[in-house]
Order: structure tokens, then sequence, then C-alpha cells
């Protein structure tokens, strides 16, 4: 047996080996899963992307540079639970729902105000998510939205993420080089059509490829201080200490200065809620597309299903544990969409590159994990965290963008989500929820609710055609 496990080994086409633990299936390393060494590495680079949540929690929070590094590791080890608790997934942030928790934010002064408005935000959609998991009502919940309401959603979500960044006095304005040619990088590597002939032909690009936003970090690493707008690293060795007693005391709502929200705050954050929630089962769509064409590449060696009540429960857990323990600005998402892909690649290659995709995603989060702690790479990082969260926050702002218009089934739908965007960057989710269900109710009458799956042109004709046959 290798030392890396695991000992208690799966049988062909059989689910991976587990503890019961009621609605969750509990794995532990090298007993459930081979410890998968590939993942890990490519965790520990990738951890760079998640320690660009820092900046954001410096600039909206107000908080020192070690407590928001805190929040990121407790962060980290609740993106673990995934895949121990039986979900085969790489979690991370909610990522096209930044902006609009940032936009709805800075309505609030800073200091407590702004504390109790992301307190009551994240513990009510954490309930939302646990709730709805539970009684298996996720999927009929987001299948009443209108397709245009979702289209508007994320097309607002998309461009509030690019203005974060473009916006006069911002990001672009303290680094344009840097950031102008990390993002190139960037969106080569992500999107580009010549990049993928590339991959194709040569196994380097393909390391290049499978690193993501990588390169484009180490890249700004040097860029920055070579152009003269952000300092060299100062790399320090030693180990990075968790600063949980003054998180606790001083950042929580058991904090005498911070304290618990007012019935207001819970009441005035339901429409972000709903909105986020509604970019969030996007997220548990895609994860089970990917999944499903990971477990056919196999062909049935493993039997490895996703299942959206378990993610729904261990995501409102961990945004619920976050509101009242570690209040963050990126919240607990159901999947990193990048990695998910990578790691599934990875997957599609055999027993030998991965026994199971369990612990092909339980090693990438151990190994973030593990990054959080190393001084060295915390500090290689810190001077270019702005530009790490640019990249990101462009990279969400034209993939949301994109999702967002793809999502609208018809020129109508288009319509009513370009004014739904509109007004979510304007004046927040619940005016935009509003406009929204109103022009949807105007525009289309009883066919708002209409299953779109469903439609069929010919026999059923409504208002106008679908945007593919026009």
């Amino acid at each position: 047996m290798s030392i890396l496990g695991p000992a208690i080994k799966r049988k062909q086409g059989e689910v991976q080996p587990y503890i019961p633990l009621g609605p969750f299936q509990l794995r532990i390393p090298f007993l459930h899963y081979r410890f998968e060494i590939p993942d890990y590495i490519q965790g520990l680079l990738m951890c760079a992307v998640c320690l660009g949540a820092i900046p954001m929690l410096q600039e909206y929070l107000g908080m020192p540079f070690e407590v928001a590094l805190t929040i990121v590791m407790m962060n980290g080890f609740l993106y673990t639970w995934h895949a121990h608790l039986g979900d085969p997934v790489i979690p991370g942030w909610i990522t096209p729902a930044i902006p609009l928790l940032l936009l709805y934010l800075k309505t609030f002064p800073e200091g407590v105000p702004r504390m109790h408005a992301l307190i009551a935000f994240e513990m009510e959609l954490g309930l939302l998510a646990f709730l709805l998991g539970s009684t298996g009502l996720a999927k009929k919940f987001v299948t009443i939205v209108p397709d245009a309401l979702k289209s508007g959603i994320l097309i607002g979500a998309g461009i509030a993420a690019v203005k974060l960044v473009f916006d006069p006095g911002l990001k672009f304005d303290t680094a344009p080089i840097t950031i102008t040619i990390a993002i190139g990088l960037g969106f080569y590597i992500l999107f580009s059509n010549h990049f993928k002939n590339l991959v194709a032909k040569s196994k380097f690009f393909k390391v290049v490829s499978d690193l993501g936003l990588v390169p484009p970090i180490i890249l700004a690493i040097f860029i920055a201080p070579l152009v003269g707008e952000l300092p060299w690293p100062q790399v320090q060795w030693g180990f990075n200490i968790p600063q949980l007693y003054t998180v606790f005391t001083q950042w929580t709502p058991f904090a005498d200065r911070i304290g618990w929200p007012s019935l207001a705050m819970y009441t005035s954050s339901i429409p972000l809620v709903i909105a986020i929630y509604i970019i969030l089962f996007g997220e548990l769509i895609q994860a089970d597309a990917l999944i499903d064409e990971a477990r056919e590449f196999r062909n049935g060696d493993e039997n490895i299903h996703f299942d959206a009540n378990r993610n729904n429960m261990i995501v409102g857990i961990r945004n619920f544990t976050m509101s009242m323990l570690g209040p963050d600005l990126t919240m607990c998402g159901p999947l990193w969409a990048a990695m998910q892909v990578v790691t599934c690649e990875r997957y599609k290659k055999g027993p030998d590159a991965m026994d199971s995709l369990y612990g092909g995603v339980a090693s990438f989060r151990l190994g973030t994990l593990t990054g959080y702690f190393l001084t060295p790479i915390v500090t290689l990082v810190k001077p270019i965290l702005p530009i790490a969260l640019s990249l990101t926050m462009l990279v969400q702002g034209y993939v949301a963008v994109r999702v967002g218009i793809l999502k609208a089934r018809t020129f109508n739908d288009l319509g009513v989500a370009g004014i739904v965007a509109a007004v979510l960057i304007s004046r927040g989710a619940a005016y935009a929820l509003g406009v929204g269900v109103v022009l949807c109710l105007l525009i289309y009458g009883k066919d708002t609710m209409r299953n779109w799956e469903g439609y069929d042109k010919v026999n059923d004709p409504v208002f106008n055609s679908r945007i593919t046959e026009e």
C-alpha cells in the first residue's frame, strides 16, 4: 500500500469509502482517499489568489493586515469541509457577487454599521442556503426566477466588478502599467483561441494553462517594482500565526465594540441575499456538469455524483460560521470553477493520475490552507495583492457578462436584463429586483414564469423568438 493511501480501497464502479454522518460522508486523508501531491503543490501556488481578499478587507472594513490574513485562514479551513464531508468540489468565493456586496456595504458608514450590515447579510445567506439544501427546495427556488432577471443580475455583477477596478482613483490608477500587462497575459491564457492551440501542441503551455492566474500574478511581482508602481517584496521566513483572539474580541458580533445587528439590518439585506443566491445556484449547475463529464471519462470506475443539496448545506454552514466568527467580504461559495476544471481534467487521465476526485479536490484545498501559514509565500505576494484582486475582478466581470447575456432567451429578455443591470449598479439589489419583476410582468404577463426549457416556438409562439433563431 502507498504511504499516501487510501488504506481502504474502492471497488470498481463503487462509491469512494466513507464514514456515514447523517446527510454527509466523512472521509479522512490517507484512510479514505489517496493524498494527491500534484494537486497539493498547485494549491500552495494558487493560495496567492485567495490572499487577494486581504486588500478588500483592509479597504472596506479597516482591518489590519494580520487580522485580514486570519479571516482568510479561517475561510481556508472551512474550504476543506466540502471534500471531507462528501462534496467533490473545490469551493471558493462567490466571486460574481462580491461587487454587489461591496456596493451594498458602501451605503453604510465604515465601522460598526458596515460590520453589522455584513454580519446580518452573511448570516441570512447561510441560513437560506442551509434551509434550501436541507429541504431539497434549492432547485425549485431558482427555477421560478425569470431568465431576464437572472441575466440582469449577472450582467450587473459583471459590470460592477469592472467598475471596482476602473473607477477614478481606484485600483487601476494605482498601477496602470502592471494591471494592463498582467490582465493581458491572464486573458490570453484563459480565453485566447491562439493559446488553446498552443496548449494542444505543447506540454509546457499545458502546464501554464493549468496554473490559471498564477503566471500573471508572478509576472506582476516583477513588473510592478520595475516600472516603479509598487515596491519589491520583502520576503521573510517563518510561519504566520492566526490572530484568532483579536478577531473574536474585536471583529465579531461577540465583541463589545461590534455587538449584534438590529432587525432592520436583517430586513434590509433580504433583496441582496436573494440576488446573490441566484448567482450561487448558477455555480451549482456548473459543478454538476463538470463532475458528470469527468465521471463519464473514467468509464464508471468511480461512482461519483454531485449533490446540490449537500453542497448547499455545507455552504450554509460555512457562511453562518463566518458571519459569527470572522465576517468576510468574499462569502463562502460552492465552487472555484477554474480550479475545478483543472482538477477534473487531471482526473480524466485515469486512476494512475488521480485515484479519486475526492483526493484531488481535498489535496488542493489542503495545499491552499498550508500556503496561508507560510510566511515566504504571503510576503512574496503581499505588495501585489491589489493587482491579484484586480485580475480576479476583471476576469470575473468578463465571465459574468458573457454568462449573463447567454442566460437571456429572447431580445425582450436582453432589454429587461439591461435595465435590471443598470438599476442594480446604481440603486442596489432591492430596486433591481423590484424593477425586474415589474418589467417581466408588464412584458410577459402570464408567461413570466414560463418553463423556457420546454419552449416550442412553432406550436407556442411568445412575443418574439429566441435570440439564436432571429
